[in-house]
């Protein structure tokens, strides 16, 4: 039978639920409104132009609440690049499982990739420029998680090609990288909108020919 726990109306719940979860749910929600505001803040103005008080007005939260959460600017960050990189490596992983063979699987992370690029461009804009404001050690765990998502990327291109080295897969999955996500900030940037309904087949049209073309042998 599971265990119990009183309230103060005398009422028996399941041990483990109740206020502490509604608390530990709240607590999390307000952690990912941080992330999500830091997001937005450091694509537009650049991480060292953002403060702690500009993040949690963004989220709703005062200045000072923001430490209950992280302890500083950095490590936001920080927990910001490493949970996309984490996801990244997580889904993939989840995508190639979940697939037939390897010419399905390469499909099925493109679309992956491109969903990604599309949902969260501001992540790849904050990678790309704040990157070297992370800690030496955040800096490697972040390094860590995206080598070993090119490796996801590599294994599968390596069934669909497997008369070809894997310095040359390696390439044509970061070149791939390159295509899909610096597409939506750059149309974004330049003040024209595509839809995403438009861009995600255009995309992902684009990143299988290149993945898939045949590059014929020199003499």
């Amino acid at each position: 039978m599971p265990s119990t726990e009183a309230t103060q109306t005398g009422e028996r719940r399941p041990a483990g639920r109740g206020p502490s979860t509604q608390r530990s749910k709240a607590k999390e929600n307000r952690r990912q409104a941080l992330l999500a505001a830091a997001a937005s803040l450091f694509a537009v103005n650049g991480f060292n132009k953002v403060s702690l008080e500009d993040l949690g007005a963004a989220a709703g939260v005062s200045g000072p609440a923001v430490y209950r959460h992280f302890p500083g600017k950095q490590a936001v960050l920080a927990d910001l690049l490493l949970t996309v990189s984490q996801e990244l490596l997580d889904g993939g992983r989840q995508v190639v499982e979940a697939s037939p063979d390897p010419l399905a699987a390469l499909q099925r992370l493109v679309a992956f990739q491109v969903d990604f690029a599309l949902g969260k461009p501001d992540v790849i804009r904050v990678q790309d420029r704040d990157f070297s404001n992370l800690s030496e050690q955040d800096q490697a765990a972040v390094r860590a998680l995206q080598r070993s998502y090119v490796e996801v990327w590599v294994e599968v291109l390596a069934g669909v090609h497997p008369d070809v080295d894997i310095p040359e897969l390696r390439m044509r999955a970061h070149a791939t990288f390159g295509l899909i996500n610096s597409t939506p900030h750059s149309v974004r940037s330049h003040g024209r909108r595509i839809s995403t309904a438009a861009a995600r087949p255009l995309l992902e049209g684009m990143a299988l020919a290149a993945l898939l073309v045949r590059i014929p042998q020199a003499p």
